[in-house]
């Protein structure tokens, strides 16, 4: 027996397929419209700064070494034993304190013995005078040979008087080498030598060594094509230096140029530098690796932009101008110096003008901007 299907499911069937297509139909087709709408993109938001005009410190950038203004090699001047050591390492000492004690007696005899024997010859000359004085009063009764001697006498004594002088002078400067004194201020450092130890002055070994650091000096080095504007800039008069640590974040000290070296070094293209810092704070150590900003020039009016802004394209250096409408527009420049987050424009920008600082890698000619302001401060323009 055959079963048969009857025919209102049929329909029933192609109802629903018909009506199934319909609504995919109509839902496919808002889809798309929404697909449609999303195309047409919203405005790229960007950062905008603009570009001021303003009088900006060109720096010449460079890397140097804490130098101590003067070091000294503490030696004896004299042999001895050392009765004393008046210092501690690392103290800070002024000129003319007392660093060591070299047993004073030996010193202190000789300087009696000197002077001992200078009353000795006084004595001896003051009698040699009298019996000058007696020949000459005797007139006729004194041959002339005795008065010759008797004044030949005083002569040589009075010699001798000088010569008892250059002594006493002598021993009382050994016996001042004994005490051995700073030559210079400044800090102390390792002690070469203990107490009761025999020193002498024909070692080359020293006490102590002295550096002074304050004032202080930093030895840098700066391109020899820089040297024109280096010897402009000390023209002009007192040239200002930072020093930075290392990696020129921290500012340590600000100084002084003091010179330039008479020569350019051939085999590095470089020219070394000098210059001081106060250092009253004593920031600045000696052996310090430092960075060096070396103020060359003041460029006035400047038109300055954030490094930000500058790309680099096929055509060479651009920036995205923002327009009235607040879309954006490419802009060739020429740039001059830069650094410090700074460049500065030559050509194809004015001041007042808006360049995007960032966001700039969804940005193209055209491109409708939402833009927002970034904060600005003026830096110094750094020359390498």
């Amino acid at each position: 027996m055959s079963y048969r299907v009857p025919r209102w499911i049929y329909v029933l069937l192609a109802a629903l397929v018909v009506g199934g297509g319909y609504w995919a139909w109509r839902g496919g087709g808002s889809h798309g419209q929404k697909a449609a709408k999303a195309t047409v993109g919203p405005a790229v938001p960007v950062t905008i700064a603009p570009v001021e005009k303003a009088d900006v410190p060109v720096y010449l950038s460079g890397l140097g070494t804490v130098q101590g203004f003067n070091t000294v090699v503490v030696r004896t001047r004299v042999d001895g034993q050392i009765d004393k050591i008046a210092f501690k390492e690392g103290q800070f000492v002024k000129e003319g304190d007392l660093l060591a004690q070299i047993d004073p007696r030996p010193f202190q005899a000789a300087l009696d013995q000197a002077v001992a024997k200078k009353s000795q010859d006084e004595a001896t000359l003051a009698n040699a005078k009298l019996d000058l004085q007696r020949s000459t009063k005797l007139g006729v009764f004194a041959t002339r040979q005795q008065v010759d001697t008797q004044t030949s006498t005083v002569r040589q004594l009075t010699a001798q008087i000088s010569a008892d002088e250059a002594a006493i002078a002598n021993a009382q400067t050994q016996l001042d080498y004994a005490s051995i004194r700073a030559p210079i201020a400044g800090v102390t450092g390792l002690r070469q030598v203990d107490q009761s130890n025999i020193v002498n002055a024909a070692t080359q070994t020293g006490i102590v060594t002295i550096v002074q650091i304050e004032p202080i000096a930093v030895i840098f080095t700066a391109p020899e094509h820089q040297v024109p504007n280096i010897a402009k800039a000390l023209a002009r008069g007192p040239v200002r230096v930072r020093a930075y640590t290392s990696d020129g974040k921290t500012l340590l000290s600000e100084g002084s140029l003091a010179l330039m070296n008479n020569q350019v070094d051939s085999t590095s293209g470089t020219i070394r530098l000098k210059a001081t810092f106060d250092n009253k704070d004593h920031v600045l150590w000696p052996g310090l690796s430092v960075a060096t900003r070396l103020l060359v020039n003041t460029v006035k009016d400047a038109t300055v932009v954030p490094d930000n802004a500058v790309q680099h394209g096929n055509d060479g250096l651009f920036v995205y101008a923002v327009t009235d409408g607040n879309k954006a527009q490419v802009r060739k420049i020429k740039a001059g110096y830069s650094g410090e987050g700074r460049t500065l424009i030559e050509e194809g920008l004015s001041p007042g003008d808006q360049v995007v600082v960032a966001g700039q890698y969804r940005v193209h000619e055209g491109s409708l901007l939402a833009t927002r302001t970034a904060n600005s401060n003026a830096s110094p323009v750094r020359v390498d």
